[in-house]
């Protein structure tokens, strides 16, 4: 027989146990499920701002345990930020404004570590295209026509006066907006254009004189295409004549345009233009299995039909699902913007590659 000390010291052993059962059982009932107490910090162009702060805010909402942090620079310093090392966080998504630019990004990974710097293929998540703006009183006298022509740009460049060149004396002078090639995708996209419009090779003496011409005229060339835009409302036509930017923001500021500046401005689409295509990838370097699976989660999240009409809100066009572009609520192409067009007229190039990209920024950094 057990004796009645021994009776209660069992009894007492037995407690101790299942209060601990039940504390195990309490702490993973309420502790976050592994793999989603993750935090994701998204490394993207400025032109995508507006639509991942709204998506992420989304996202957060559906996966509470997730927490999303946004950061935002040009897209060529998305990728020379992260080869070198500047940033002061660590990246668990990036996506530049272009594919090709993540193309550049492996390349160069590649050669300093020998490895694959992302986890699975980048995969595509909005796109837009490259396009010209104007105030819409000097555009008419600029483009006549009524299209855009670089050759008309280059010679507005070259007579550097509004006078000059068919317009009121008081305008002053001509004042051309655009990126760093060195520190941006649009500023590439911009001068690959115009130097194919010459039907010249990068490096021919009319291409370097044209890139000669530009970096006089430019002040200041903006750091990221978003910025060059509200920069470029902000001056307004006495500081600010023509831009390039992409469509999906020049859609989305017009209204801001009209605002602050009581005018607008017309979009003019390019023929040829690149149709850009921001991409998204995971990369490796300090980012875990279980982290990626989450980023993984996001970026298949953005791509279905219902966010892709919130891109499409922003003025980009979607990479997936059969979305209506006047049909999405608060659509830019239902409002009149002028110039705007569901389906514009003219041929869609690819964007440059890596080594041309590396080219144009070379002659930009060497040009005087």
């Amino acid at each position: 027989m057990f004796s009645s000390e021994g009776s209660k010291l069992n009894n007492r052993t037995r407690t101790i146990i299942s209060t601990l059962i039940i504390l195990v059982a309490l702490a993973l009932t309420f502790a976050p499920l592994p793999g989603l107490s993750k935090s994701l910090v998204i490394v993207s162009g400025t032109e995508l701002q507006a639509p991942l702060q709204e998506l992420a805010q989304q996202f957060q909402v559906k996966n509470p345990q997730v927490k999303i942090e946004l950061k935002f620079q040009g897209s060529q310093d998305i990728v020379n930020n992260y080869i070198d090392r500047k940033n002061d966080f660590e990246p668990t998504i990036l996506i530049p404004a272009e594919g090709e630019i993540l193309q550049e990004l492996k390349e160069r990974y590649q050669a300093q570590e020998n490895s694959d710097p992302f986890y699975g293929r980048p995969q595509p998540i909005a796109k837009t295209r490259l396009v010209a703006i104007a105030w819409q009183e000097r555009g008419k006298v600029l483009f006549p026509e009524g299209r855009f022509r670089w050759q008309n740009l280059s010679e507005a460049l070259q007579k550097a006066e509004w006078s000059k060149i068919g317009g009121k004396s008081n305008w002053g002078s001509f004042d051309l907006a655009f990126t760093n090639p060195t520190r941006s995708n649009s500023g590439q996209l911009t001068l690959d254009l115009w130097v194919k419009s010459l039907n010249q090779e990068l490096n021919s003496p009319e291409a370097k004189n044209l890139f000669s011409l530009i970096k006089r005229s430019v002040y200041r060339p903006a750091r990221s295409t978003d910025i060059l835009l509200q920069e470029y409302i902000a001056r307004g036509a006495n500081d600010a004549d023509v831009a390039t930017v992409y469509e999906s923001i020049a859609l989305s500021r017009w209204q801001q345009a009209q605002t602050s500046q009581g005018a607008s401005y017309q979009i003019y689409y390019l023929n040829p233009t690149i149709e850009t295509i921001a991409t998204a990838a995971i990369p490796r370097r300090n980012v875990s299995s279980a982290k990626a699976k989450v980023a993984q989660k996001f970026i298949e999240f953005i791509t279905q039909p219902r966010q892709q009409e919130v891109f499409v809100s922003y003025g980009f066009r979607p990479v997936s699902g059969n979305v209506d572009l006047k049909g999405v609520v608060n659509s830019p192409w239902s409002q009149n913007i002028p110039g705007s067009e569901v389906k514009p007229a003219g041929k869609i190039l690819p964007p440059p590659n890596v080594a041309t990209r590396r080219e144009i920024q070379r002659i930009w950094q060497r040009t005087n």
